[in-house]
């Protein structure tokens, strides 16, 4: 594997070292020992899927607080998703700062979240499927959520989002020019939609 630091300290893109031949090729995907090399957090308690139907899908952005608190590994394996990160560790010279890539069937490409970030992807292709690794089990109710289209994160999604549940159309917005402590270990400093 090649471990890329992202902008945001902690988290990281991941691709793969193919050993190609007339067969194809054979990568490892995930090493507990590369992870640790890296700094990155190798724990595993669950793997999910992801299928979505249509392009322009948005899932997130989530996050679990303390002491749930998750590192994700996600990889789309079927088309393309445009995948954002969002750093909501108060402390950090990037809090509230995001990155943004896109993660393909073709590029084989992984992020790397770390705990106390927020996550979402746009689907940029029907049939788009993912796969989380995640370090803590789901937990809902320590589950939060960010709004996808908040003007305090300015994330330029790359086309129209055309699908979103309920509950992710329905995350509170982050108040303006609060600071918003906390965040993880309690509740972000947000207003109601």
């Amino acid at each position: 594997m090649d471990i890329h630091p992202n902008p945001l300290p902690g988290s990281a893109l991941i691709d793969l070292k193919r050993l190609s031949d007339d067969r194809g090729f054979f990568a490892r995907a995930f090493c507990v020992d590369e992870f640790a090399e890296a700094g990155l957090d190798p724990a595993i308690a669950q793997c999910n899927i992801s299928y979505n139907h249509k392009a322009g899908t948005l899932r997130g952005f989530h996050y679990q607080l303390e002491p749930n608190a998750e590192v994700k590994v996600i990889r789309c394996f079927r088309g393309a998703i445009y995948d954002v990160i969002v750093d909501l560790r108060p402390e950090s010279p990037t809090y509230l700062q995001h990155f943004g890539a896109e993660l393909t069937e073709d590029n084989y490409r992984a992020m790397y979240i770390p705990k106390n970030f927020g996550h979402a992807y746009l689907t940029l292709t029907d049939g788009a499927a993912t796969m989380y690794q995640v370090s803590t089990p789901y937990t809902p109710g320590a589950e939060r959520g960010l709004r996808w289209d908040d003007p305090a994160l300015a994330v330029e999604w790359p086309h129209e989002v055309t699908t979103i549940s309920d509950k992710d159309a329905s995350w509170p917005l982050l108040t303006p020019g609060s600071g918003a402590t906390a965040g993880i270990g309690t509740e972000l400093s947000v207003e109601a939609p």
